[in-house]
């Protein structure tokens, strides 16, 4: 089948684009964003993902304002030709690895808006996260990552909020390859219990950007970390990929993590990581509020990624912050919005948290359970 990309010079292999490298189902090439104000008054995520072997695309946007997160959800099917709109969700790349709008047009469901986000730092490669279980590949898949600022407008229940560059900040991530999305298939392999501890700390200060990816085992065995000081663009027509300057590598990466009683969510945190001249800098994480990532559809109840939903179907929810179940299975995906401080440096981010199963160093056990203080 051939598309308008094929008039393109970026084939990979002897077929036509539309022709995926493989027939797994869980083959995707996803959008995500985030963005947030410096003073912490909203906070906006959105995700698009297409999945080209079950022809689903999907797409969902979300804000957090006044104590309430709001969302808008979309799913259909996959065109042929990767275009990047379904129902009133629309992404279109202005400039590629510069700048982005989204758009969501008014709907009954949730917020709209009119947004770009434009890059303040180059786009990073993160290190290839790859995982084999019981002789199957589940995960394969490169990620890259950017900062950036955000500017336009968001409507919510009628009320329109001005977005303004200078203080909304942002990152967004491009992923693609083999993640588990929607329904699998069925094996005859035993039951085993999920693990998983991740931690994603991408930061902004005045004038650098740090980053932080990290995976490890329920012992605390570090299976992928990346841990980087990201320069920020000297000026708007600046490159942001090709012959840029390099991000410097930071390594022996510590943390320290104080769980919300009863939660799987951090009270407070602090990062630690060692500079190639032996100085080390220290981040100190001061918590605003969650953001749970359901609201883009990561573990939603009903819009998960890459569920199928016929030709068009469009949602929406709207729940107080105070609301969501910290252990509810479709609640502990979450970034939490932070005030940050690096030596005399102070900046924002956030410190994204995902944690299944037991993991000793931080004292969480079972599957869901919440943090419980030693007696």
């Amino acid at each position: 089948m051939l598309t308008p990309f094929d008039d393109f010079p970026i084939h990979q292999t002897g077929d036509p684009i539309a022709h995926t490298a493989t027939g797994d189902p869980n083959q995707y090439d996803r959008y995500f964003f985030n963005g947030f104000d410096r003073d912490g008054r909203f906070m906006i995520g959105a995700a698009m993902g297409h999945y080209p072997n079950r022809a689903v695309i999907d797409a969902a946007f979300s804000v957090v304002i006044d104590g309430v997160e709001h969302s808008v959800f979309a799913s259909g099917i996959m065109p042929t030709g990767r275009e990047t709109t379904i129902g009133p969700i629309t992404l279109e790349v202005l400039e590629p690895l510069r700048a982005i709008r989204l758009v969501v047009t008014p709907n009954d469901h949730g917020p709209s808006c009119d947004l770009v986000f434009r890059a303040r730092t180059a786009a990073i490669e993160e290190p290839k996260q790859k995982i084999v279980r019981d002789g199957r590949l589940v995960m394969d898949y490169t990620r890259l990552t950017q900062w950036g600022t955000w500017e336009g407008t968001f409507t919510v229940d009628g009320v329109t909020t001005e977005v303004i560059a200078e203080s909304t900040f942002g990152v967004r991530d491009r992923s693609w390859g083999i993640r588990p999305v929607g329904q699998q298939a069925p094996t005859n392999l035993p039951p085993s219990t999920p693990q998983i501890f991740w931690l994603w700390a991408p930061l902004h200060f005045d004038d650098v950007c740090t980053h932080l990816a990290m995976f490890e085992h329920a012992d605390g065995t570090r299976w992928m970390e990346s841990a980087l000081v990201v320069p920020v663009l000297d000026g708007p027509d600046a490159p942001t990929w090709g012959d840029v300057p390099e991000p410097e590598e930071v390594g022996d990466v510590e943390y320290d993590i104080e769980w919300r009683p009863g939660t799987r969510e951090m009270a407070n945190a602090t990062l630690r990581a060692t500079h190639a001249d032996g100085t080390v800098s220290q981040i100190e994480f001061e918590r605003l509020y969650t953001f749970r990532m359901r609201g883009i559809g990561y573990m939603h109840p009903t819009f998960s990624h890459g569920s199928a939903h016929g030709v068009l179907e469009v949602g929406g929810e709207s729940i107080k912050l105070e609301d969501f179940d910290p252990q509810d299975p479709t609640c502990i995906h979450i970034q939490t919005l932070c005030k940050v401080r690096m030596a005399d440096r102070e900046g924002v981010g956030v410190l994204e948290q995902l944690a299944f199963g037991d993991h000793h160093p931080t004292g969480l056990t079972g599957i869901l359970d919440g943090y419980t203080p030693s007696p």
